[in-house]
């Protein structure tokens, strides 16, 4: 489990994230809701640790974790798929794939096969660089290097974002299939309001910096969820 308590972040003298009580399962996907600017992907990165909490304390399967840099957090078992996929386009995709050996130990410095197995495109284009592939490609060559870490929490920021939906439908199923393998827990931002309520055990709603509601999937009344998350 992926858990907070009273999660605070400030940029400069504004505060952001106002005491942030949460909790995402292992084996489950959880959802983040809400409008623009309400503090979702700082949220994610107060978890990642590409910056700095102020307050409040992160748990990952039972470790209570300090405030450490980014690659740390990712050591420690964190995996992030950035808003806006942050691939290295003048890289391969393979070269592209091995930077995420920098958390493994040497001996794990390998590609495994079940990610050409979630992305078998992937494999065809090992010797393209990251900048010439489509966008929903670059978003599953992010969601491939993220695998790579083996990770105990994933974080994906609108991986729907600009993507075909041909694409966003590949990435639903990949999400499934790693839910289905109970090894992590998942937790997804989003604004695509029927990906993520299709593919959500759990929501929180966030307002303001702050979570305004949270439950199970099936707690909500599904068309006012949509429209307090859209507003």
């Amino acid at each position: 489990m992926l858990e907070t308590t009273g999660l605070t972040l400030h940029y400069g003298g504004s505060q952001i994230l106002h005491g942030i009580d949460f909790a995402a399962k292992t084996g489950e996907i959880t959802c983040i809701l809400g409008p623009n600017g309400v503090g979702k992907t700082s949220f994610l990165k107060a978890l990642a640790g590409t910056h700095p909490r102020s307050g409040g304390q992160i748990v990952l399967n039972g470790e209570s974790l300090p405030p450490v840099r980014a690659q740390d957090m990712a050591r420690r078992g964190l995996a992030v798929v950035p808003q806006g996929r942050m691939i290295f386009p003048l890289l391969s995709v393979r070269e592209n794939l091995h930077t995420a050996f920098a958390v493994l130990p040497k001996a794990e410095h390998r590609i495994p096969d079940e990610i050409f197995g979630y992305f078998p495109i992937l494999r065809d284009f090992l010797h393209r660089r990251g900048g010439d592939l489509s966008g929903g490609q670059q978003q599953q060559l992010a969601i491939a290097r993220a695998l790579i870490m083996r990770p105990r929490a994933l974080l994906l920021d609108e991986p729907t974002e600009g993507i075909q939906p041909n694409i966003i439908q590949e990435i639903g199923e990949v999400l499934k299939a790693l839910k289905a393998r109970g090894d992590m827990a998942i937790v997804l931002v989003e604004q695509f309001f029927e990906f993520a309520y299709q593919l959500a055990d759990q929501i929180y709603v966030m307002r303001r910096g702050a979570v305004s509601a949270s439950g199970r999937t099936g707690e909500f009344d599904k068309a006012a969820l949509r429209a307090a998350v859209s507003v």
